[in-house]
């Protein structure tokens, strides 16, 4: 985001409440700097000035994060843009690093806009798993059909591999047009998408587990 600093002046300070892109703990985030600054527009109605955007630093909440961010606010001081942007949340247990690594960057180009890399990335996490469970095949499309006999998951959520091999398809090659768009409403559906592969892959097991050492050890007749 570009943003004229053709003046600036120091400005009553702005609430910014958001997830910390550090640690993920939700909060509103603490003032570093005793005052915000403010940036001004020439309004060519009236050619009066009236302030334009908000600039600030702020902390985490959270006392063992207590990560900094930049933010920019608009007028009516909703948040513009926060560096480092925040990023969309999810649990990272038992997730191959090489395939946690693709999904990762997925998610931190979505944060900051860059959609069709993120449908690539998503793509590439499709790969990387395919590669973990040992699924081969000449390319994607039969390394997922072959995949689809290596694990045991739902067939929705198969089909849905295929959805997101065509969407990192159309933003990998120009010539491909399966969606119309690549865009914010699409990226964050198939990341969503995404995490419930993950979570059916290398998680629901664990899960299970954990919820049968729950059960009282000296009843073990089924009812």
């Amino acid at each position: 985001m570009k943003v004229t600093l053709d003046k600036i002046t120091i400005s009553r300070t702005t609430n910014i409440a958001i997830r910390c892109p550090h640690c993920g703990h939700q909060g509103t985030f603490i003032q570093v700097l005793s005052q915000d600054l403010s940036t001004w527009y020439r309004n060519p109605g009236n050619n009066s000035e009236v302030p334009d955007k908000y600039l600030g630093i702020r902390k985490c909440p959270n006392e063992k994060c207590q990560g900094h961010l930049f933010f920019i606010s608009d007028n009516n001081r909703n948040v513009l843009m926060t560096s480092p942007s925040e990023t969309i949340q999810f649990d990272k247990e038992n997730i191959p690093q090489k395939v946690l690594n693709a999904f990762e960057e997925a998610i931190k180009c979505h944060s900051n806009s860059c959609f069709i890399a993120s449908a690539i990335m998503i793509r590439k996490t499709l790969e990387e798993i395919c590669i973990e469970r040992g699924a081969t095949g000449a390319n994607l499309f039969k390394k997922l059909q072959d995949l689809g006999g290596k694990i045991v998951i739902p067939q929705e959520l198969l089909n849905g591999m295929n959805e997101l091999r065509l969407l990192g398809n159309d933003a990998a090659h120009i010539e491909a047009q399966t969606f119309s768009e690549i865009g914010k409403e699409e990226i964050e559906v198939s990341l969503e998408f995404a995490k419930e592969i993950l979570k059916a892959v290398y998680q629901y097991d664990t899960l299970l587990q954990r919820l049968r050492k729950l059960k009282d050890k000296g009843n073990n007749t089924p009812k």
